[in-house]
């Protein structure tokens, strides 16, 4: 009795030693008289391991990338079209802005319009198209066309007897077998015949035929000579167009319009307080909606102010060869009024705004990375930085925009 008293009493410690020391080793278990616990049920009774990682489901080793920073080759800042450069000394510019409005250039537009009236047979170029001098724009038919062309070819073939006779008659005088007076007439009628030709090339030409049609009038159908062609005076684009097939036509209405729209005029009217920073030949920065902007040159400034508006017309010349701007638009010219020397001046498309900080776009071996900047004095084209860059840094000047659409992504991948 007193064995099973002991026994029962080891057994009650041996499990109260077991629950509060559970990494008792299996040997010192069985000498307790404990029983050894399974392996696999040692595991099963484990918590869980939380899987190693970000916190945003990424394994181990895989992220973003450092925030701010944006890993871009050579290859890809090229092909993104990102301009580098690095930071500079420079001017800023101080400008008084002047409304303007676009025009076509009054020396480069021409008016086409027909020299007698007709009936519109052919139209080849329709409104807005580019032309070359010379090409042919429409083709009228008129009865006075054919007649003047008829007199023409009458004029050269009565021209052409005339100096067989008046060699017939020089031979022959030179000879003592005719008399002088047959050899003076002659000489007039061929004289006579000379000036009819040249009068009716004259008159041709005044219809708008070149040299070339004219000599080649001999050789057409005569069904084509009541057809006048109407050709492009200069290289262009139509602009206005009044022909319809089958129209009548007046004698000098106007038919179409060509503008070479590759150079416009910006209309200004300068205001009295900003005439003493305007002159002719000035360069002026011309500006217009979104991010439009150009320089041009003033090619005329009046002399007399208008009595109303007390200001003075001037005139601006710009270049538009790719079509960006458009005539009848309106623009913004800034006339320079001051210049200031500034140790950093980064172009305004190299700063960027992020979070409302203005940043920029610093240059690195694997691309770019982010830098905070705090800007001074500014003006149309750039910003002077004050702190935050130095110079010779490079940086993105242009299409940095595109640098902070991918900053952004980045941002949005570490917020998932």
């Amino acid at each position: 009795m007193l064995r099973m008293t002991l026994m029962a009493g080891a057994a009650v410690g041996g499990l109260a030693l077991a629950v509060v020391y559970p990494s008792i080793p299996d040997t010192a278990r069985n000498l307790l008289g404990m029983q050894s616990t399974p392996a696999g049920a040692a595991r099963a009774a484990a918590p869980a391991t939380a899987p190693k990682g970000d916190g945003h489901g990424h394994a181990e080793g895989e992220g973003h990338g450092e925030e701010g920073h944006i890993a871009m080759t050579a290859e890809g800042i090229e092909a993104a079209g990102i301009r580098v450069a690095p930071v500079q000394s420079g001017t800023l510019v101080t400008r008084a802005a002047v409304p303007g409005v676009l025009s076509a250039s009054q020396d480069r537009q021409a008016r086409v319009t027909a020299r007698l009236g007709g009936i519109v047979a052919e139209v080849r170029t329709a409104l807005g198209q580019e032309v070359g001098k010379g090409d042919v724009l429409a083709v009228l038919e008129s009865r006075e066309v054919a007649d003047a062309k008829g007199e023409f070819l009458a004029a050269t073939r009565s021209a052409a007897l005339a100096e067989t006779t008046l060699a017939r008659e020089t031979r022959l005088w030179r000879q003592r077998i005719s008399a002088e007076q047959e050899f003076l007439q002659a000489r007039t009628a061929a004289e006579e015949a000379r000036i009819k030709v040249d009068l009716g090339r004259a008159r041709l030409a005044a219809l708008g035929l070149s040299d070339a049609e004219i000599a080649a009038l001999a050789r057409q159908p005569a069904a084509t000579l009541r057809r006048l062609e109407l050709r492009a005076p200069i290289a262009g684009r139509i602009t206005a167009r009044n022909a319809v097939l089958g129209a009548s036509v007046a004698a000098d209405a106007e038919v179409f319009s060509v503008a070479d729209l590759s150079v416009l005029w910006v209309e200004l009217a300068i205001p009295p307080r900003d005439l003493p920073m305007a002159r002719q030949g000035q360069t002026v920065l011309v500006t217009g909606e979104g991010e439009a902007r150009t320089e041009g040159k003033i090619v005329f400034l009046s002399p007399v102010l208008d009595p109303e508006t007390r200001s003075a017309r001037a005139v601006a010349e710009i270049p538009n060869l790719e079509g960006t701007w458009r005539a009848g638009g309106f623009v913004t010219a800034h006339l320079s009024t001051a210049e200031q020397r500034v140790d950093v001046l980064v172009p305004r498309d190299a700063v960027q705004e992020v979070e409302g900080k203005k940043v920029v776009f610093v240059r690195n071996e694997e691309g770019f990375e982010l830098r905070e900047v705090e800007t001074g004095r500014e003006d149309a084209n750039g910003y002077e930085i004050i702190f935050g860059l130095d110079a010779g840094t490079e940086i993105a000047v242009a299409n940095a925009f595109s640098l902070r659409a991918e900053l952004s992504k980045s941002e949005a991948g570490h917020a998932h």
